[in-house]
């Protein structure tokens, strides 16, 4: 039996492809550290959303609360599934807090127009 010789890439070849590869999974740690740090002061965000939009001091249950925190939400996981294209999980997550936004929008435009449409612009939402 004939042995075949493979053909090896030069050292410096390798080298750059190694560093490259490096370089790449550096980047994206990065973006998941950034990703994760912002994650941990979801109570901190949460708070100061909460006096943002609170219509009394100890209101988290308002309809523009609600709406505030899932918007956080929304703008959180957007991110996420910037950085993670094939995370399907998460979309789907995504989209029920979408739809629960949607609801109880449409209870607040129902309620009282005024508040509506002060809380779309406040948000900077469409519609």
């Amino acid at each position: 039996m004939a042995k075949t010789k493979k053909t090896a890439k030069p050292a410096k070849e390798e080298k750059k492809l190694k560093s490259a590869k490096e370089e790449k999974v550096v980047k994206v740690t990065a973006k998941a550290v950034e990703e994760n740090s912002k994650t941990v002061n979801l109570p901190e965000d949460k708070e100061k959303v909460i006096e943002k939009f609170a219509q009394r001091k100890g209101d988290t249950g308002s309809p523009e609360v609600q709406v505030a925190l899932l918007t956080h939400k929304i703008e959180k996981l957007s991110g996420h599934l910037d950085i993670n294209k094939k995370d399907n999980h998460s979309r789907r997550g995504l989209l029920k807090v979408i739809a629960k936004r949607r609801r109880i929008l449409n209870y607040l435009q129902k309620l009282d127009e005024k508040r509506y449409k002060k809380l779309i612009k406040e948000l900077s939402l469409k519609k």
